[in-house]
């Protein structure tokens, strides 16, 4: 259960802005696509947020991040300007991954973050070889790695465990379980639903949170962070949440009961961090409001920008597809 006071009320009160932030922009992205100004397919995060801004607060900005392809939170949390992820989300090129990538590739280098990634459990062969890259170059960072819980039931998923614990590599997987999947429920495709319990027959440290809450998700992911910079070794974390929403915007969702839907709004992660916060009087309804009226500012001018960014020109299609052509005195193609 959450406790007040676990955190102090600074860190708390920067963590219901950042989950704030990325269910407004989640919100909102969900209204522009059904106003046809964002297009493909768009995987929202509403009710997942304590993952995102939980785990973010125990990394540093030398760790990598590897995500899915319902990763908009996560991008926001790696810093990663919200005009960016906006605009990549419009398919201009101001956005951050040059308009190519759109909602499910959302990708910054500079900020250590590799995707976005639009194949169920293909992330983690991916963290995995980042997270051998830093060890074997003598980097202090953790490869932090976000998959669902129907990445579990993927090959990769076994082969990536295996070889983080077999070449001891500094990984945290992350495993946001939202019971679901794309539309199965957990019960029905595994038998033994501890998702833990996997990767703990790998050999590695591993225990599940409850995802709600986002003082637990903190808790949690610091000691994960700090098992893994201290042995060099991998850990796991089962993160038990919930999305409100359909799988994406395409999903007629006709797989769970709109009361099991509801129940789980009752632990709403936003509402029950700012019911501590004004327990302990350190939040009232006009300082709430005026939290999502600077989110909502912020959203809206990240939209602005993305609708002025242009479109990639058609002669700059080719452009980090094909390697450029040798020049007569560079010689042939390497």
């Amino acid at each position: 259960m959450t406790g007040a006071g676990r955190l102090d009320t600074a860190r708390l009160r920067r963590l219901l802005h950042e989950m704030v932030l990325i269910r407004r922009f989640e919100e909102r992205c969900a209204q522009l696509y059904q106003e046809g100004r964002i297009h493909g397919f768009l995987h929202l995060y509403v009710g997942e947020e304590a993952v995102a801004a939980g785990v973010f607060e125990a990394l540093s900005e030398d760790d990598a991040v590897v995500a899915t392809y319902r990763e908009h939170g996560h991008a926001l949390m790696r810093g990663i300007p919200t005009s960016a992820v906006m605009a990549e989300m419009f398919g201009r090129v101001d956005g951050c991954s040059g308009g190519r990538g759109g909602s499910m590739h959302l990708f910054d280098a500079g900020r250590r973050f590799y995707g976005g990634n639009a194949i169920v459990g293909g992330g983690l062969p991916v963290a995995v070889g980042i997270a051998l890259a830093d060890a074997v170059q003598d980097r202090p960072a953790v490869t932090a790695c976000f998959f669902g819980e129907g990445a579990v039931a993927e090959g990769e998923f076994h082969e990536s465990m295996n070889l983080a614990a077999l070449w001891n590599l500094p990984v945290l997987f992350c495993c946001e379980n939202n019971l679901y999947a794309m539309g199965t429920a957990l019960e029905r495709s595994e038998a033994d639903t501890d998702l833990s319990l996997r990767a703990a027959a790998y050999g590695m440290p591993a225990w599940a949170v409850d995802g709600m809450d986002v003082q637990a998700v903190v808790e949690a992911a610091e000691r994960a962070v700090d098992t893994v910079r201290g042995s060099g070794g991998p850990c796991f974390l089962e993160l038990r949440t919930y999305r409100y929403r359909a799988h994406s915007m395409y999903d007629p969702e006709l797989y769970r009961d709109k009361a099991e839907v509801a129940s789980w709004r009752e632990r709403d992660p936003i509402e029950g961090l700012a019911d501590e916060l004004r327990s302990a009087g350190a939040l009232d309804d006009a300082s709430f409001d005026a939290l999502v009226e600077e989110v909502d500012a912020e959203i809206e001018a990240a939209v602005e920008v993305a609708e002025a960014s242009p479109l990639e020109p058609v002669e700059d299609l080719e452009t980090h597809v094909y390697a450029p052509a040798a020049t007569a005195a560079g010689g042939g193609a390497r």
